[in-house]
């Protein structure tokens, strides 16, 4: 059976933004209860009491007594808000239940028996959560607080569905009453090794060794270059030929 949380709510006329900011700054939580027939009630919450059981598991699949003013209703929780960053709740959804209607809710799953499994202990294999959660369906008096996995028989490559879980008296789970697939909620699998093939390093020249080849189109253009480079020379004199004959210089007569 559930546990048992009672919360205080005061009834509250004002909303809007500008409204639940100052309710927050009060310490108050914005919220709402409905449902059950009745008409929704706009309520706040004392913010210390809330976050502390929001961090409670139990109290999310609990059943709630809720009191506002001389009233007290029968509720779960149904969803909260909170800030991006800061550890504040910015609202929150209570629905109310009646005793005789069913009520879906997610459940945790609690596993046991992966650290003993045969798929474990003798093959090495490793225990796999594949759901942390599921949506059952009850009458509140019936409500679990969590569901068990026993993965103590499992073997490598076998896995426990949904199907396989034992269920309290009176609670089913949801999709399979709907018709739908037998999902698979733990496993036990094996280690996968992955080698890391070292990249290989490119060919290094040994030193001294000849340059390579100029490609045909740039051996090309660098004699058509070396042509232009001889045409512009001015023409060289060529050494084995004597000077010319410079004029002789006159005797002076005796």
């Amino acid at each position: 059976m559930s546990a048992k949380f009672e919360l205080t709510a005061e009834p509250r006329a004002a909303q809007g933004t500008g409204a639940s900011r100052r309710l927050r700054r009060a310490g108050k939580v914005p919220a709402i209860i409905y449902g059950a027939g009745k008409q929704p009630v706009m309520v706040s919450l004392d913010h210390n009491a809330m976050i502390q059981h929001l961090a409670n598991e139990k109290f999310h699949t609990s059943i709630l007594t809720v009191a506002v003013g001389a009233d007290k209703d029968q509720a779960i929780l149904r969803d909260w808000n909170m800030h991006p960053y800061k550890p504040l709740v910015m609202h929150v959804d209570l629905q109310r239940i009646s005793a005789t209607e069913k009520i879906h809710m997610k459940i945790p799953l609690h596993f046991i028996g992966q650290d003993v499994a045969p798929g474990v202990k003798a093959d090495g294999g490793i225990a796999t959560h594949l759901m942390n959660e599921i949506d059952i369906t009850c009458l509140p008096k019936d409500l679990p607080e969590f569901l068990t996995v026993d993965m103590s028989a499992l073997h490598i490559n076998e896995s426990v569905h949904l199907s396989n879980l034992k269920l309290p008296e009176g609670v089913t789970i949801t999709s399979l009453a709907h018709g739908g697939d037998d999902l698979a909620v733990a496993a036990i699998t094996t280690i996968r090794i992955v080698e890391e093939v070292a990249p290989v390093a490119a060919a290094v020249p040994a030193e001294g060794a000849a340059a390579a080849a100029p490609a045909e189109g740039d051996a090309k253009a660098g004699d058509a270059k070396a042509a232009d480079a001889k045409k512009g020379e001015a023409p060289k004199a060529d050494a084995k030929k004597p000077d010319a004959k410079k004029p002789e210089a006159k005797k002076e007569g005796k």
